[in-house]
């Protein structure tokens, strides 16, 4: 009769925790199958909030199995303050685990650097993204390999990110000093041209002892083309100065000519019939840091403004005071005005999942 007691005692105490880790073990299995093992056609994208959900529903069972437990009320607070310390040491030493890619890929969706379809670039890996998962982000190189990176490599790297309209596209060469450079910026921004980039413009990036270094730029209108328009870019500045009779050498060629002792290599300058626009490269780079700024700008005068109306409004009474009232009311209304505005443009860069 003791045995039997004692086992009915035991199995009596235990019931509620197998209540529990039963109910928490079909919860999770259902929860798994309903939203992750059954949806074969969802990608990683779509799935990360769903395993957010099932990582947390498996903490909530844990901790639910815990307080179930036939022991001590002590003795159940050491066990929920070891698991504590088990989680908060996990994520205290993320940053050579599993846990840093998750960390990360969390926080990459609160920063939200870049989203699927966008031009990445991180150290030697450049390419667009086709997946966001929890713990890795996947990349289609130029040559069609899917690389896989993981996040906490994206956290601790230098990300470009190619917007999705108005990208700028462009590359650089080396010409010699004998042409000069203002003909060489026109022959340059017609290749641009050619090549489907609006608003070219030509940098000098170095007067090396041999040559001298160009750097051209255009704007492309949808950043899907990137990759070939670069290479139509390369191909039209060939077809561009080999057409007008100029070489393109490589830095390492040395190309020795006689020439008479009193000749001095200066180019003749080109004066083009057709007056060309100056295009500003910085109004098109930094055009948002500049709306911004502006915008700013215009918010900082109008708090100015509405603090002296308050101030003003302390001192006086009757129709002045009403006066005031609706001046300060309108002020506001165009403060609101100006912070949506901000945030518009902040927004604008801060594609949708």
């Amino acid at each position: 009769m003791g045995i039997k007691q004692s086992l009915a005692e035991i199995i009596t105490s235990f019931s509620p925790m197998l209540i529990i880790v039963v109910f928490f073990s079909v919860l999770l299995f259902s929860v798994y199958k309903l939203f992750i093992g059954n949806q074969t056609k969802l990608g990683s994208e779509k799935l990360f909030p769903r395993q957010l959900i099932l990582i947390g529903l498996t903490l909530v069972a844990v901790v639910g199995v815990v307080l179930s437990l036939p022991v001590g009320e002590s003795s159940r607070s050491q066990i929920i303050g070891l698991i504590g310390l088990v989680v908060s040491g996990a994520l205290a030493f993320s940053s050579s685990t599993i846990f840093s890619n998750l960390m990360a890929g969390i926080l990459l969706r609160i920063t939200n650097p870049f989203h699927l379809g966008n031009f990445i670039s991180v150290k030697n890996h450049f390419g667009r993204v086709t997946e966001r998962g929890l713990f890795h982000t996947e990349i289609q190189s130029s040559n069609r390999e899917l690389v896989t990176i993981p996040n906490s490599y994206l956290m601790l790297s230098a990300v470009s990110t190619v917007p999705d309209s108005d990208a700028i596209v462009s590359t650089t060469l080396s010409l010699g000093y004998s042409i000069h450079h203002s003909r060489v910026s026109l022959l340059l921004k017609k290749a641009a041209t050619e090549s489907g980039l609006t608003a070219p413009f030509v940098h000098i990036i170095e007067l090396g002892n041999y040559s001298i270094t160009y750097r051209i730029s255009g704007v492309l209108a949808e950043a899907r083309g990137l990759i070939t328009t670069k290479s139509n870019l390369h191909q039209n500045i060939l077809d561009v100065l080999h057409h007008e009779d100029i070489e393109i050498m490589s830095p390492t060629y040395m190309n020795q000519r006689q020439t008479k002792s009193a000749k001095r290599e200066i180019p003749e300058q080109v004066v083009d019939a057709i007056e060309t626009k100056t295009v500003a490269a910085e109004d098109i780079v930094f055009d948002k840091a500049e709306k911004v700024l502006q915008l700013e700008s215009k918010k900082t005068q109008l708090l100015e403004h509405i603090e002296r109306v308050e101030d003003d409004l302390k001192s006086v009474k009757g129709e002045e005071k009403d006066r005031l009232v609706n001046r300060l009311d309108g002020m506001k209304r165009q403060l609101d005005i100006l912070e949506k505005e901000v945030r518009i443009q902040q927004d604008n860069e801060q594609p949708e999942l």
